[in-house]
């Protein structure tokens, strides 16, 4: 039997009114209180019947979206397109930032704002697959990114080995034959299989993998890529190209070769991953690899609808298509007709 507002009322210690002002979010509402009610009607996986607000089919009309941060482009554009296309579905997003922190996302995980959305689009960073399996809530998730995920999951992610595959094999096509990569990192993800992708094409094109010219950065932002840039700049034999596994380290790295001098793509080509908007009007532009993220939107919300209407069949794993997006930082600047500069010299 579903649980009703007078069970939470109950399991939390206080009046029914003091629930339902918990459920419909009134301000005054002692912090203790709050956290009360709100652990119990996850316990008892209440859901409240909002039927009288004129939402179909006795939803709630939310869904919950959980990324690691909102100040990366990357997620601010998936993000976008997300909303868009849920709310052509009918549903408002509720935005989670979680930071990467793991009792964060075990927050998401465990559903402890189960009782308001219908289901969550959740994109974990710290949390392992082992610990993923766990999960004990019953609330249609679907889970994103390249990190290893459990079974029984529906998942969707980008083909990072053959898309990062795919930008090293550019370079080489460019004639590159000494191509860094920066981004590595330790645990299996994004990172790892990027960088899996990049030592595939180093042997097909009969490339030695020199450890040197991989560089772990702490995070993946402009700072990380300048920084690395101008590690590799520093190098006795200097790399003719770079692979960054994101698009803020290629516009960091970018950065660097500007101030040191380096001329790109003629003494260094580079390509990043994400396709931002910031590489489309970039000087010159970054080559980069293009996610279908309104693709991935739309799957996501897909898979995710169908867990909302009951559907039980096995959980999926989806691919995102890709494309990679060859700009100045390995074609070259189109040569274009000088302007005649005006001297001021008037006639005579």
């Amino acid at each position: 039997m579903a649980a009703r507002l007078r069970d939470v009322a109950e399991r939390a210690g206080v009046s029914v009114k003091t629930a339902s002002n918990v459920l419909n979010n009134y301000p005054h509402i002692k912090p203790s209180t709050r956290a009360r009610v709100e652990q119990a009607m996850a316990e008892l996986k209440y859901r409240p019947n909002l039927s009288a607000r004129s939402l179909k089919h006795g939803r709630a009309g939310f869904l919950a979206l959980a990324v690691p941060a909102m100040d990366s482009p990357y997620f601010a554009e998936l993000a976008a397109r997300i909303t868009a296309e849920a709310s052509a579905l009918g549903f408002i997003v509720l935005l989670d930032v979680t930071g990467g922190d793991a009792d964060a996302e075990r927050v998401v995980l465990e559903g402890m704002r189960s009782h308001v959305i219908d289901g969550v689009i959740f994109s974990p960073l710290a949390l392992s697959a082992d610990e993923i399996s766990g999960r004990a809530d019953d609330l249609p998730m679907v889970l994103l990114g390249e990190r290893p995920v459990p079974t029984g999951f529906d998942h969707i992610a980008v083909d990072s080995v053959a898309a990062s595959r795919a930008a090293t094999d550019h370079l080489v096509a460019q004639g590159r034959r000494r191509i860094a990569a920066v981004g590595r990192e330790a645990v299996r993800g994004t990172a790892s299989e990027r960088l899996r992708g990049y030592r595939q094409a180093l042997r097909a094109a009969g490339l030695p993998y020199d450890p040197d010219l991989v560089i772990d950065v702490p995070h993946f932002d402009r700072a990380d890529g300048h920084a690395a840039m101008l590690r590799l700049l520093e190098l006795p034999d200097p790399p003719d190209a770079v692979f960054c596994f994101n698009d803020l380290m290629a516009i960091g790295a970018l950065r660097a070769c500007v101030e040191s001098g380096v001329h790109v793509p003629d003494d260094v080509a580079l390509v990043g991953f994400d396709d931002i908007a910031e590489t489309r009007y970039s000087n010159p532009t970054v080559s980069t690899v293009s996610p279908d993220l309104t693709g991935l939107a739309r799957q996501a919300l897909e898979l995710l609808t169908r867990r909302i209407s009951g559907d039980d069949t096995p959980a999926r794993e989806v691919k995102v298509s890709w494309t990679l997006e060859a700009r100045e930082t390995t074609l070259g600047v189109p040569r274009r007709r000088r302007r005649r500069i005006a001297t001021g010299a008037g006639p005579g």
